[in-house]
């Protein structure tokens, strides 16, 4: 069996948008039982030169809608970087999914052999991107957005970041 470019991106990259979501869902329950503003979360970071939560989950957007624009050349929907609460990253983190939904695998046609020019890393060909650029960027921020919530009480853990 063989994994094609489309296989290897668009479930993984959903997935793992879903798992921001509950993340976010978890935030807000957590800060409700412990009597604190979900702001506090939104704005959470782990260390002062990393991004907050809000960082983490824009980026992680980002990474995904630009990574498949560059890979399929369909053109991704911009988003400013202005969400300040939960139900705002949740709103960016569904029309993240939306756009991915509208992909299909036809549109990979060509894309791992393509060369795809990043500023982040120069030129390589899309299969390369994606494999070494794409995803582990786009994990990196998965990671760090549990990272933060888990330092911060929100109890979640392995299971959540799997999914399932």
């Amino acid at each position: 069996m063989s994994l094609s470019m489309y296989d290897l991106s668009i479930p993984a990259l959903q997935r793992g948008l879903g798992v921001l979501s509950r993340y976010l869902d978890k935030a807000a329950a957590n800060a409700t039982e412990r009597g604190f503003e979900p702001s506090v979360l939104v704005n959470a970071r782990l260390a002062p030169d990393m991004l907050p939560l809000a960082g983490q989950i824009q980026r992680a957007s980002d990474t995904s809608k630009g990574g498949i624009s560059r890979l399929t050349g369909v053109a991704a929907p911009s988003f400013p970087d202005t969400e300040t609460t939960i139900d705002e990253l949740k709103e960016r983190v569904a029309k993240t999914v939306a756009f991915l939904q509208t992909v299909t695998p036809q549109q990979f046609d060509g894309s791992a052999e393509r060369m795809i020019e990043s500023r982040a890393i120069g030129t390589m060909p899309g299969a390369t991107h994606l494999l070494a650029f794409v995803l582990p960027n786009f994990y990196f921020h998965v990671a760090s957005a549990h990272a933060i919530l888990r330092h911060n009480g929100v109890p979640v853990g392995k299971k959540d970041f799997l999914g399932g």
